[in-house]
């Protein structure tokens, strides 16, 4: 089983300096995927816009600038109100975002409360599906698993 932490809320879209648009979003974090984080974007359409990246690249832009081609992210101020921006592109087109940094980061601390940074290996439980892979299958002889299962074209003794 997996833990999951949300949050909504509004985002503003910029169009231009002068022009943004309010854009209602759902930030989601899951144990069972402990690197990523998601947004869901609500952009009036029948299906949100999603996008998933890295949630260090999200913790280190609330401080700086990070990121590099897809997602970028760094904190600024707006009209006096700690933000953080998200340049994201895709083939669809580019969108800049602001999302209100307070939110941002009260969201983040809960999710690093979740899984703090460097335990995010152990859940993904890859020690046990290999133990589970590499257990011996009751009934089967260790034979079978030894045997080449691609026989050599080799002819043998030189023939």
């Amino acid at each position: 089983m997996y833990t999951v932490v949300e949050r909504e809320l509004e985002l503003k879209l910029v169009l231009s300096p002068e022009r943004v648009v309010p854009v209602p979003a759902r930030l989601t974090y899951r144990t069972d995927d402990p690197y990523a984080v998601h947004i869901a974007f609500h952009i009036g359409s029948e299906n949100p816009v999603h996008w998933t990246f890295a949630r260090e690249l999200l913790v280190e832009g609330v401080f700086r600038p990070c990121g590099h081609g897809d997602v970028r992210v760094w904190p600024t101020k707006v009209d006096g109100r700690s933000v953080v921006s998200m340049a994201l592109s895709s083939p669809d087109g580019d969108a800049l975002l602001e999302a209100p940094a307070p939110a941002v980061s009260a969201w983040l601390e809960r999710t690093l409360r979740v899984v703090p940074p460097g335990s995010e290996v152990e859940r993904l439980g890859i020690d046990d599906g290999l133990a589970e892979l590499l257990a011996p299958t009751p009934g089967r002889a260790d034979e079978l698993w030894l045997r080449d299962p691609w026989p050599s074209d080799e002819s043998k003794d030189g023939e």
